[in-house]
């Protein structure tokens, strides 16, 4: 079939017929390269929304403009005010004695117009000293370069619809080498894509709750393919040479698993992950250029029979195609939550055109199998040995590297994080699973370091290794219960599920 006037090659016996195995019942460790960190985001974390030169972003805008949208009307003007607090910060990365942070840079703290035409030094000053600091302590920075928090005047241009956002995007990945290169030599251009396109164009889950669903939504995939690809072309043309750095993206990937065995289940599932996450990484990583072959064949035909006079999916060029083709030395996988998927049943009404409509499964948490759990808030449902399954299925679709850039659940206030403790461990397990098999996965980046602003959750659920403490304009950090147990696996490079740290205090080893 062609998507676009792009041959694409199917593989869906391919993928399906892709399991593995792995070794149980011993003590593993870790290999000596893996590398254990913590990550964090600019707009959670930073605070000083309006500080030194710093203009609005979306987030922002939305959290000022529409306050009821946030769980408790909260922002992140302040947040972790870790524009202040970057020292502490560090000294939380040394207590952990993580090899790695990943951080992001706030886009309008470097440039206030959203344009290339004026940089901030006083932002530029901000993110030095704060890579500099890392770098004393030997902490290798992973830089994200756009974590959600686009210039609100260029998304009042329409943001990721406009497709001068890839214009954009490459000058201000421009600069960001350029000033930091140097010494970044890991690099993610942009976290999370179906989070900002289906989540925020596509529905009212994120900002810019935009709900255009089916349309916007597809608009802003394409645009950040090909923003990947203008970012990673030009680090290829005019910095790897003399930097000598990686630059991925990093990429939400659930585990999805057929409800029953039968075809049609097995089918829904590869569609469900079509729709959710290869959308994004297919075009990038697979062997044959061209959005994902089953999933553009459904928006096609659920087009036609609506109406439309082609495709809802922006058609990709063979030019195209072949220029975001290969433009990742890695894949950044962040993961959170396990379903089942069924052809037939859980089915919801949806609207039309939608993403949910055009994909049209169901999902399900399975209540009677072992080894299912759900958060706190009965949300992120874990599934057993989710997180390998994951890359298990990966690595039998692309050959790349991989990173856990993002791992973790929410939780209440407190100290005492039971449930993120054996939400780590489980998922660190699994990780070793997959090194056993030969998977080249190569590090893991807890998220996060501390508790921050959840995006329309706001402060409501805590994901930080560390808790804040928001009523305190000091902001301090203190370790929870996890921060004990993840030191304890970063030090000795395995799991011991019997260590309890109980009254312990942390310090720097």
């Amino acid at each position: 079939m062609k998507s676009g006037n792009v041959i694409v090659v199917l593989s869906l016996s391919l993928i399906l017929s892709c399991h593995g195995s792995f070794v149980e019942g011993r003590r593993r460790e870790f290999p000596q390269d893996f590398i254990f960190g913590a990550a964090t985001s600019a707009y959670q974390t930073e605070g000083a929304w309006d500080v030194d030169g710093k203009t609005p972003s979306l987030w922002d805008y939305h959290t000022h403009t529409y306050p009821d949208s946030i769980s408790d009307q909260s922002n992140g003007d302040i947040a972790a005010d870790s524009y202040h607090h970057y020292l502490r910060d560090v000294e939380m990365l040394r207590e952990l004695g993580v090899q790695s942070y990943r951080l992001s840079i706030s886009w309008t703290r470097l440039l206030p117009t959203g344009f290339a035409n004026k940089v901030n030094p006083a932002g530029v000053e901000y993110y030095s000293k704060f890579i500099d600091e890392l770098l004393k302590y030997n902490i290798t920075p992973l830089v994200t370069i756009f974590h959600w928090d686009v210039p609100q005047n260029l998304q009042q241009l329409g943001g990721l619809t406009n497709p001068l956002f890839v214009d954009w995007f490459e000058d201000y990945a421009r600069v960001v080498f350029e000033l930091f290169g140097d010494r970044v030599k890991f690099w993610i251009t942009i976290n999370e894509p179906k989070q900002i396109c289906l989540f925020g164009y596509g529905s009212t889950r994120l900002a810019p709750q935009l709900n255009a669903g089916g349309v916007a939504d597809y608009i802003c995939a394409k645009t950040i393919l090909l923003a990947n690809a203008r970012a990673y072309h030009l680090y290829n043309e005019e910095f790897r040479s003399k930097q000598g750095g990686q630059v991925g993206l990093a990429v939400d990937v659930p585990w999805y698993s057929p409800h029953t065995d039968t075809k049609e289940d097995e089918f829904a599932t590869e569609l469900q992950r079509q729709f959710d996450w290869a959308l994004y990484t297919d075009p990038i990583f697979s062997d044959s250029p061209g959005w994902p072959a089953e999933f553009s064949e459904r928006i096609l035909n659920k087009s036609l029979s609506q109406g439309y006079p082609r495709s809802r999916l922006p058609p990709l060029s063979r030019e195209e195609a072949e220029y975001i083709h290969g433009t990742g030395d890695f894949l950044g996988v962040n993961h959170y939550v396990s379903n089942r998927v069924s052809a037939t049943k859980f089915l919801k009404e949806h609207a039309v055109p939608s993403t949910y409509d055009d994909a049209n499964v169901g999902t399900t948490v399975p209540d009677d199998e072992e080894g299912w759990t759900v958060s706190e808030f009965g949300i992120m449902p874990q599934g057993p040995n989710n997180l390998y399954h994951v890359l298990s299925q990966l690595s039998c679709r692309y050959t790349t590297r991989y990173y856990i850039t993002e791992s973790g659940v929410p939780t209440g206030t407190g100290l005492n994080d039971t449930y993120r403790v054996t939400a780590y461990r489980n998922n660190l397990e699994s990780v070793l699973n997959a090194i056993d098999e030969g998977i080249p996965i190569k590090g893991f980046y807890a998220w996060s370091l501390m508790d921050n602003f959840e995006w329309l959750s706001g402060y409501t659920r805590r994901f930080g290794l560390y808790d804040v403490d928001f009523t305190d304009p000091a902001r301090p950090r203190t370790a929870k219960h996890s921060a004990f147990v993840y030191k304890h696996i970063v030090t000795h490079r395995h799991i011991d599920h019997e260590y309890d740290p109980a009254g312990r205090t942390m310090t720097i080893d």
